[in-house]
């Protein structure tokens, strides 16, 4: 072999060795499964609330402005139109969690207002339904716990050496994802009055 094909066979040789870091880079799990788990999750909430509402209207008219409000925010939440973009466009994702975070204090009242209603509370269809959405809130959680270890780790591949390197030279249109944030209500520490 002559000493002119030693610098090709040396650029082969890096190429190919560069392929081959490059597959077993996490670049490529981008976390739409994650995403897709989440919002199948979401669905599932808004698609009991319906039921619920109409099980404590049959038992608690005079609270017609709390099934409202779970109306309303059920409505906002499921008629948003989710980019294809939402996962790198902060803006849109923040308003899905808003929408969300909306949803859930919306349910939150109408539980509590439950609680003063004792016939409701032992209808077999409003404990069921109850037992459901607890289920749901829990399976809500998990897929949002899912999502953002998922996305720590995309994010941090897109950050760091080699990730950084192949996302930039393979896949330059990738973007960091966003994830979800802690309500500021839920940071605060809980004020017990007696």
């Amino acid at each position: 072999m002559s000493s002119r094909h030693l610098p090709a066979l040396t650029g082969l040789a890096a190429l190919g060795l560069l392929m081959l870091g490059t597959a077993g880079c996490g670049v490529n799990k981008i976390p739409k499964a994650a995403w897709s788990q989440v919002l199948n999750q979401y669905q599932r909430r808004a698609d009991l609330i319906p039921n619920l509402v109409a099980t404590v209207k049959g038992y608690a008219h005079q609270e017609q402005q709390v099934l409202t409000a779970v109306t309303e925010a059920r409505a906002k939440a499921t008629r948003m139109q989710l980019p294809p973009n939402i996962l790198s466009n902060p803006q849109a994702f923040h308003e899905f969690e808003k929408n969300q975070a909306a949803l859930d204090a919306a349910l939150t009242r109408l539980l509590a207002v439950t609680e003063n209603y004792p016939q409701l509370k032992s209808d077999q269809n409003f404990l069921a339904l109850q037992s459901q959405l607890e289920g749901t809130e829990n399976r809500i959680a998990v897929a949002r716990r899912d999502y953002i270890i998922t996305v720590q780790k995309y994010n941090t591949e897109l950050r760091t050496i080699p990730g950084r390197w192949t996302a930039a030279l393979f896949y330059p249109s990738l973007k960091v994802r966003q994830t979800f944030t802690i309500s500021q209500q839920a940071e605060e520490v809980p004020q017990v009055k007696f």
